[in-house]
């Protein structure tokens, strides 16, 4: 009896382990073969989320043999460690963190094994404090409790860069401090922040719930002082743009940086299946734009462009 008991106990949690985390038995990167694919995202309130969500639905519904689950992250840097460690089969990043990644600089000692499928849509980015703090550009910032993002985040790496471009050393000039988007959004509404940092697609769920929630309270700090400097240290992956005045309801457009997002995988992931993922984003790109607009931005003529990032093969074989 107390045999069988055990037993059974051991096959209900196995049962349990494999409901939960999935099967994963396509060897990291991905084989031809069915798996469960990981896609790494980043904070449950910003878009990689609900676009990584998306497009596991897609994969579920059009890809034969696969399974697929969206993990919330910390973004950018934390996603691609995933995807070369074979925690994860496909990742969102921003491009200038990506192509630190094949660089080896950064936050990267050394070149990382990623490839490319696909460039998406356009990461704006956003700096907003609340109006209390007198915060107008960012060399404003100086002495100010900041925000910059989660740990290892694209957010983060552009936050950092910009106040350098500002003449702010990040480690000493502001009270810096790594939060999660949704920390970060209770941090301005509890007055423990004085401004954030945010990179993302247009509107961003949780920045709406923040101006909706706080209006005149909080401002929008234009970036177009501190472009020339960031271009000129870090290349023009760094590009002018604006948050137009009707992603958020704010009084005017407000100058800003813009840095594309790459969809990317591990080198070593299998060509067909690499192929698939691509055709699979453009062939029901429709369903992605109904889960966020966004994805209205990802067009076939610049998803090929991923430059420094190489396409992985079975991307090109798609793209032709």
């Amino acid at each position: 009896m107390r045999f069988r008991l055990v037993t059974a106990l051991a096959v209900t949690a196995a049962l349990l382990a494999a409901g939960c985390g999935g099967d994963r038995s396509g060897a990291a990167g991905g084989t031809g073969g069915g798996t469960r694919l990981s896609i790494a995202t980043g904070n449950t309130t910003g878009v990689y989320y609900v676009l990584g969500g998306g497009l596991a639905e897609l994969i579920d519904k059009h890809l034969p043999g696969h399974r697929a689950t969206a993990e919330a992250t910390g973004a950018s840097v934390e996603n691609i460690q995933r995807v070369v460690r074979g925690q994860s089969d496909i990742a969102f990043t921003l491009a200038d963190t990506a192509a630190d990644a094949v660089k080896g600089t950064g936050a990267f000692s050394a070149p990382q094994p990623i490839r490319a499928l696909a460039r998406l849509y356009g990461n704006y980015t956003h700096v907003i404090a609340r109006t209390d703090a007198a915060i107008t550009s960012v060399a404003a910032l100086r002495g100010k409790r900041v925000s910059t993002g989660s740990p290892n985040s694209g957010t983060e790496v552009i936050a950092l860069r910009m106040l350098a471009a500002a003449g702010l050393d990040p480690g000493k000039d502001v009270e810096r401090q790594a939060l999660s988007l949704p920390e970060t959004v209770q941090g301005l509404k509890d007055g423990t922040l004085d401004a954030l940092v945010w990179s993302g697609g247009l509107p961003t769920s949780g920045i709406t719930d923040l101006v909706t929630s706080m209006g005149d309270e909080v401002t929008f700090v234009p970036l177009n002082d501190v472009l020339p400097a960031m271009r000129a240290a870090h290349g023009p992956v760094y590009a002018e743009g604006v948050i137009p005045k009707a992603a958020y309801g704010t009084p005017s457009d407000v100058p800003t940086i813009v840095v594309p997002n790459l969809l990317v995988v591990n080198a070593g992931m299998d060509a067909k299946l690499a192929e698939d993922l691509t055709r699979l984003v453009f062939d029901h790109k429709a369903d992605l734009e109904k889960v966020h607009a966004s994805a209205r931005d990802i067009t076939l003529a610049d998803a090929p462009e991923t430059d420094p990032v190489p396409l992985h093969e079975g991307a090109r074989k798609f793209y032709g």
